[in-house]
């Protein structure tokens, strides 16, 4: 499999390096300031918005845009590098309009949305007007089986045909408490009797509906995200007309499959991102400092933890190249069996890799590690929420068993154990 970049996608990473060099990284100070110590939203944020759509850096994270839709669409592998650069900071992916939920949440509209649905929804996302949410979790529910949520939505019947009625709990809606999140695409139960996979539809609910309550900004282990701010919701009697359905009735757990595959995929290569600027920064942190009369740079264990960072990074990332090369090859959203699996192993092995290098980088800092403008508790606790978030590993784990190849052999029968008494069929028979 050929990872090498083509010349085009080569001229766009370099585009997207340089725009982040010297129109990104220097405001991080500025943005943080204004958004995490005074939470109020940075003031230079549409400007800088501006100028990358201006030089086609927008919309790169969509590989179906249309001819009419705004952006420069790039394939997943082609995105891949452009994702980890965006990655290095918490807000660099907003810039270009390439951040969760709202990147896998314009895919399903592409996918299935209406017309109108386009016209009031999806094309104000590609616009960067609004913002998004995805309401799945809930707080009385194992929410990682999709088939267990309890939230209810109702179609109504005679006078009220045109109706849709919802009533539920749900939290951890990443991006739900954002005050400039419109809409949230909400899962829940429509067809109780139906199989298990047919039981759920999605539907569009505007924040400003009547019924909707944002109850409270969720953080996760004391680490908010401030690009997405997730919410916890109420739902009483929420009424939606009908046409804010998403896509067939009953067909609410396949329809979510469609955002599944990308999102995971941007996911694990921001986490690529993270822990390169993890890497540099703890080069920098051990060069300056000393102990007990030697850098810190020269001990042993520090050099071991670098080089070992520098393994998993690189083994990370062609794992997750490859999972975004089979994403294209099927389609560009999703994909069979294979692709699926392969989505769930670097689901499984980035956020470990990441977890592990921010470790390492608390211990090489100190003290410092745990403070919030080092960046290394955002990427510690991205990566512990990324290990349950979009499916934990277990259920992950549980679909690469599932789908690993049996042998047609059994141990009496393994042709790669070389003496017949090594098996139980002969057990006691040795010679």
């Amino acid at each position: 499999m050929d990872f090498e970049m083509s010349p085009a996608a080569r001229a766009m990473t370099d585009r997207a390096e340089a725009f982040f060099q010297a129109r990104i990284l220097p405001r991080h100070r500025d943005w943080h300031q204004a958004v995490v110590r005074e939470g109020r939203p940075a003031p230079f944020l549409p400007a800088l918005q501006d100028e990358a759509r201006a030089q086609g850096l927008w919309n790169l994270a969509l590989p179906l845009l249309r001819d009419d839709e705004p952006g420069t669409r790039l394939s997943n592998l082609e995105f891949a590098p452009v994702a980890e650069i965006l990655g290095r900071l918490p807000w660099g992916s907003q810039v270009f309009n390439c951040q969760a939920p709202d990147v896998p949440n314009m895919a399903m509209l592409q996918a299935l949305a209406t017309p109108a649905q386009r016209e009031e929804w999806l094309n104000p996302l590609l616009e960067g007007k609004i913002r998004s949410a995805y309401a799945m979790t809930e707080p009385d529910t194992a929410s990682s089986d999709a088939t267990n949520i309890a939230t209810r939505i109702d179609f109504g019947t005679g006078p009220d045909a045109g109706t849709i009625t919802l009533n539920g709990r749900k939290w951890f809606a990443t991006g739900g408490a954002h005050p400039d999140c419109k809409f949230l695409i909400v899962m829940g139960v429509s067809d109780p009797e139906a199989s298990r996979t047919e039981r759920q539809s999605m539907v569009i609910v505007p924040t400003d509906t009547p019924g909707l309550t944002l109850e409270r900004e969720l953080s996760f282990m004391g680490w908010r995200d401030h690009v997405a701010p997730i919410g916890e919701f109420t739902l009483r009697d929420v009424r939606v007309p009908v046409e804010n359905l998403i896509g067939a009735r009953g067909q609410g757990f396949r329809g979510a499959q469609v955002r599944l595959g990308p999102a995971r995929i941007h996911h694990c290569m921001r986490c690529v991102g993270m822990a390169e600027m993890l890497v540099a920064q703890m080069i920098a942190r051990a060069r300056e400092r000393s102990t007990f009369g030697q850098s810190v740079i020269d001990y042993d264990t520090v050099q071991g933890w670098i080089a070992e960072a520098r393994v998993e990074i690189e083994m990370v990332r062609l794992f997750v190249h490859k999972a975004a090369a089979m994403v294209d090859a099927a389609g560009g959203q999703g994909g069979g069996r294979d692709v699926w699996r392969q989505v769930s192993m670097i689901k499984i092995a980035t956020p470990r890799m990441l977890q592990t290098i921010a470790d390492r980088a608390v211990q090489v800092f100190g003290a410092m590690g745990g403070v919030e403008e080092t960046l290394i508790h955002h990427a510690w606790s991205y990566a512990r929420w990324f290990r349950i978030g979009d499916g934990p590993d277990e259920v992950h784990l549980r679909q690469i068993f599932r789908t690993e190849p049996a042998p047609d052999w059994s141990i009496a029968d393994c042709p790669y154990i070389a003496h017949p008494a090594l098996s139980h069929a002969t057990e006691g028979a040795l010679p």
